[in-house]
């Protein structure tokens, strides 16, 4: 169950100067890693736009990019609001033993004894350790501890074993 798909990277928060270059709130754990990758691929509503990054840096606290074919400030507001995609082969593969978010989200969780536990829609950050979050017949939030409670990760099977009580 390989997927191939795109990944939100950010969103275009504002516009910086006048010659068309864009403020970005980046999801990359480096903030400014997204600038690493083009084209992105736009998104707002079921409007989307390929645009290839000619520029980039951090200023202050936030990311600015240069967008080929935005030249102004106006069309560079235009722009405010769109999501910023990418497809997932832009990505570096993962090594062994890690994962994209993105590749975990909508695999099927069961415990070690085999009783399922619903489908990972999400996971977050939590400053001790990430969590798993589960839902199935109700939500679950599980640690995400590699070798403890997550004791194997299947993509290709689309399936994460847990050591986790389903009653709790």
């Amino acid at each position: 169950m390989t997927k191939q798909q795109d990944i939100n990277v950010g969103k275009i928060s504002g516009v910086f100067g006048v010659k068309g270059w864009v403020k970005v709130f980046s999801f990359t754990d480096i903030r400014d890693n997204i600038l690493n990758y083009s084209p992105w691929l736009l998104k707002k509503g079921d409007d989307t736009r390929l645009v290839d990054v000619l520029d980039g840096q951090l200023q202050g606290k936030a990311v600015v990019a240069k967008l080929d074919g935005i030249d102004d400030r106006d069309q560079a507001a235009s722009l405010m609001g769109w999501d910023i995609y990418i497809a997932a082969t832009q990505l570096p593969k993962a090594e062994k033993g890690e994962y994209y978010w993105s590749d975990l989200i909508g695999l099927a969780v069961e415990t070690k004894s085999g009783e399922p536990l619903g489908i990972i829609e999400g996971l977050l950050e939590t400053g001790a350790n990430d969590v798993v979050i589960v839902k199935g017949e109700r939500e679950r939030v599980i640690p995400f501890l590699q070798g403890h409670t997550i004791l194997d990760i299947d993509l290709e099977a689309g399936k994460m074993i847990v050591d986790w009580d389903a009653d709790f």
